[in-house]
This record gives C-alpha cells, structure tokens and sequence, in this order.
C-alpha cells in the first residue's frame, strides 16, 4: 500500500545534512547552531535543489521548542537567581528595555510601523541560553560566579519572553495585528489570557508540583530505562500539549513549567540525562526548520540593514549589560562575561518573530533580518568569547574610566575600619563562599580560627558583614582584592572556587605577597589536580577523591576486620 514519506524524508535530510554542517562548523571553532541553520537553508523553499516539507518541519520545530523550554525549566533554579537577583533582575530588564528601544527606533527610521518595530526590537532583546550554555561549559565557568551571573541573566530574559508570548496574542488585535477573539476589548482579553494562565500556574504547582514528582518515582521503580526516559519526555510534551488546548497559553510556557515541576523530583537529575539525547535531537530539527525560513536574499536585497541589526545584538547590547554590571559595582570581568555572553540572539528570537509573524505583526523581511541578526552573531561569538582576556587587560592598562567605575567609592572593595587587628594577622584568606566555601567558613567560626572572605558576590558580602564576619568583595585573582584579605600577613589561602585559570592566578599573586603562606584548592577533574601539583601550587582536593575516602572509612568503621585473608 503506497504512502507519503515526506516526513521520513524530512527528519533524514535535516538530521544528516545538519551533522555534516555542524561536523564542519565544529571544526571552524564556530557554535554547531551555525551549522545546523546552514541545513535548513540549503534544504529550504529559498534555494535550488531538495527542498524539504516546510510545514511538517514546523510541527517538528514545535516539538523542538517544547522540549528546549522543558530543559529550560528542568535546569531553573530560583536558589541561583535569589544568590545574584539585586544584580541580574534590574540589570537584565534594563538591558531588555534599552536594546529594545534600540531596535524600534531603528525599525521607525526604517519606516516600519510601530507593531512590526515592536516585534522586531523584543526579538533583538534577548541571548540565546542554548548558545551561552554550551559557551560557559566549553570554558568551564558554568559553576563560576560569572557563570552564575550570566546563567541568572538569562533566566530573567527567558521569564521575561515567557510573559511576552503569554501578551503578545491578546494585545495583537489592538497593536493592528490579527485578533484571537473579534468583538472582545483589550481589557477583557487580558483579563481572560491572566485568568488561564493564573489557573494553569496554580494547577501546576498545586497539583503538578506533587503528582509528576510521584509518577516519576513510581516508574523509575520499575526499573525500565526506557520506559521512564518515556514517562519524562511524555510529561514534557503532554502538559504542553495540554497547557495549549484547556488553557490557551503557549506551548513554550506549557513545556517551560513541565521542567519546573520535574525539578521538584529527586530524580530531576536523572530525567534531565534521559531526556538530553531526545532533547538535542529535535532542537537540531527546531534549528534546522528557523533556516528553512530564511531567505538569504535578504542579505543581498538589505545590506545596511543586516549590518544595523549585527551591530545592535553584537554591540549595542553586550556595551549596554558591560555598563550595567560596572555600574552596580561589579568586577570587570563579570562585566565582559555577561556582555560576551548577551552578543548574540536565538531560539526565543525565532519564536517571537515567528509569532509576530502569525499575529500579523512583522513581515517575513523583518523575520528575515532577524534570523540573518541570529546566524551572523552565533557564527562569531565564539571570537566574542575569545576576545575576553585581551580586552580586559586592554581596559585595564588604558581606561582610567573603568577602572574607577569598577573600584571607586566601593564600601564593599575594602574591609571595614571597625575590623580587629588582631584577626588580620596568622589567619586564613577564604577565596569563594560557595557550597563548599561555606562549610568552611562555618568550621573555622566553630573553632575560633580567623579568616576573612573574599567574594564576588556583593549580596554574600553584604550578608556577611551584617553577621560581624570580614568579608572583600570582589575577584581574588586581583592584588587589590587579595591586599584588602590582607593576604602578606595570613597563615593560609584556602581557594573554594573551581576556576582553574583564576585559582592559578591567585597562586601566583599570593606567593608574591607572602612568599611562606600555606595554600589549599579544591578541583573538579584529575588533569587539572595533576596539573595544579606539579606546579606545587599547594594542597589540592578533588571533590569525588574525597567523597571516596569518606565512603571507604565509613564502610571499613561499620564493618571492621572480617577475615584475615581476602580473595584478590
């Protein structure tokens, strides 16, 4: 019996051609994304040869995006944004609404209207989180304070477009777009879209937040791999599914807080590495489907254009977030991570376009001049990264400007007057006040031993000081932080951060300033715990080595001497 294969063919193109290109991409030291946008171009309506089913890739592409926002919920944390909320909540929605601005004002002169402006500058507005989450691990600075900064900044965007898709429909018919519900006001539409989402909040975290964590747990006790990788993914695309059809909120939201309420399962761990390869696999195809849109006449046809619109993602934004941070009294380098990390835009760019698209809000140019903005910037933020060294060291060296902005008139950067002396001298220097700098601290108070904090985060700080205990803000890889730590005159440097290249740093400048101090780091890897003894760098621990050494004594201390001899 004969059928269609179109959607066979469809998935096949994609995927291979997506692996040959991202394969190359890969080898240029570019982002995959770059090469997974190239397939969708050349299998696309806007090129000659094989063109592929635009209309099944985009049922694919929604598969994509459900599955994108529920990793983005699996990896939410509300801890890791209330750590760097002061910083991250106003600094991002301020960036949010400058480089939106950017974008209308540069769209009016264009001579677009207000609506499609509108549109155009929100998708402008916002990073990708796939790109700077890959960007941050392939640096190792995921667990980092500037990591953890630039993941908080993103979380806020990410909530931020959330709200946007949720707003965008009820308020399209008013803005001159096509209207979800004729004859019905602003107002009562608005009313009508909060009302669904607030039922769909409460349901999820009333009733999801203690059914999905138990349903999970029932199947992982079967002990079938497959069948709870199933229930994962099930979960993911069945509450959004739902979500859309009794709700009438978006698929994204739907998939989004599925993540959130997975997150609440002690085997929140385990369903995020079930449902990663799944994950990838059709995120590649949502890539794969943004391409196919793209007409790369575009570039030909608006050359300015394409040019205004890489220099607001590229440059505008990261130049914007770089003062925000500096501005909040924050390290430089913290400032430059979250800039490079912000030079570039993607999958909530694409939804939003597409959706303003539908809405009849943005032409197809406007799209095409966003996913030129998209490829364009993805392709080179990798040099963008690569830059932050160099620029930071160039900064330093000739603008007097950011040096003040970072350090002037900063009562966090120095230790109090009212400090004893007698606690800055023979005392201990903790560099990060983490998970594990924390119980360091908590040993040392028990035991009367004196240390003082050196911290990157200023509300930690702020904490800190409120509690009587010494604390510097700002980056220990500085002399001018570790002299405030009053480092030439402590027994001992104990590096709680797991930043390879900054802890090296902190080595070096130490034994500058006290050529007999005692220095403790802790690691993640054995490379880099090999690396840091030869270079005798001090006392190095890796986490699992100790984690093992404490599981062996407990398990010899419960079961003691048994035999005298053991087989090998």
């Amino acid at each position: 019996m004969p059928h269609s294969l179109n959607l066979i063919t469809t998935i096949a193109a994609s995927l291979g051609l997506a692996t040959i290109l991202g394969f190359v991409a890969v080898r240029l030291k570019m982002p995959p994304l770059v090469g997974y946008l190239l397939a969708g171009i050349i299998i696309g309506p806007y090129t000659r040869g094989f063109v592929a089913d635009v209309a099944l890739a985009s049922q694919l592409a929604d598969i994509g995006v459900m599955l994108l926002m529920f990793g983005v919920g699996l990896h939410f944390s509300l801890d890791d944004l209330i750590a760097v909320r002061k910083l991250v909540v106003p600094g991002a929605l301020i960036q949010m609404t400058v480089a939106t601005a950017l974008g209308i004002g540069t769209a009016i002169l264009w001579g677009w209207s207000f609506e499609a402006a509108l549109v155009f500058g929100v998708s402008l507005s916002v990073a990708s989180t796939v790109v700077v989450l890959r960007a941050l691990e392939s640096r190792g600075a995921m667990k980092s304070f500037n990591g953890s900064v630039a993941v908080g900044w993103l979380i806020v965007q990410d909530l931020v477009m959330v709200l946007v898709l949720v707003l965008l429909p009820p308020l399209a018919g008013s803005l001159g777009g096509k209207a979800e519900h004729a004859g019905r006001g602003v107002g009562a539409m608005l009313a009508i879209t909060f009302a669904e989402v607030a039922a769909f909040v409460v349901l999820m975290l009333v009733v999801g937040r203690r059914v999905m964590p138990r349903l999970l747990w029932l199947v992982a006790k079967t002990g079938s791999r497959e069948l709870f990788t199933l229930a994962v993914i099930a979960a993911a695309v069945g509450v959004a599914y739902g979500s859309a059809h009794l709700f009438g909120v978006s698929f994204a939201l739907g998939a989004f807080f599925a993540g959130i309420m997975m997150r609440e399962s002690a085997l929140s761990h385990r369903a995020a590495e079930a449902s990663l390869p799944l994950r990838d696999a059709f995120a590649v195809l949502f890539f794969v489907s943004v391409g196919m849109l793209f007409d790369p006449m575009v570039v030909v046809r608006q050359p300015l254009a394409v040019t205004a619109v890489v220099a607001i993602v590229v440059v505008g934004t990261p130049l914007i977030a770089i003062a925000i941070v500096l501005a909040f009294r924050y390290p430089l380098n913290t400032a430059l991570t979250v800039g490079a990390s912000l030079a570039q835009i993607g999958e909530f760019s694409f939804i939003v376009a597409g959706l303003g698209l539908s809405l009849g809000l943005l032409t197809p140019d406007g799209r095409g001049l966003i996913l030129a903005g998209a490829l364009i910037s993805i392709a080179i933020n990798p040099a963008v990264f690569a830059l932050l060294e160099p620029a930071q060291r160039w900064i330093r060296r000739r603008s007097a400007v950011a040096r003040q902005l970072e350090r002037s008139t900063d009562p966090l950067a120095e230790l109090p007057m009212n400090v004893d002396s007698s606690v800055l001298t023979d005392h201990v220097v903790l560099v990060g006040y983490g998970r594990v700098g924390r119980r360091i601290a908590r040993a040392l108070l028990e035991k009367r031993v004196p240390f003082v904090v050196v911290e990157q985060s200023r509300e930690i700080v702020e904490k800190l000081r409120q509690r009587h205990v010494p604390a510097v803000s700002g980056n220990g890889a500085e002399p001018s932080v570790l002299i405030q730590g009053h480092v030439a005159r402590a027994r001992m440097l104990v590096i709680a951060t797991p930043e390879p290249v900054q802890m090296r740093k902190m080595v070096e400048i130490a034994r500058m300033l006290n050529p007999g101090i005692e220095i403790v780091l802790r690691t993640h890897s054995d490379e880099e715990e090999a690396l840091l003894r030869r270079e005798n760098a001090g006392e190095v621990f890796m986490g699992e080595h100790e984690l093992a050494r404490g599981m062996i004594h407990h398990v010899l201390g419960r079961m003691g001497p048994q035999r005298e001899e053991m087989p090998v």
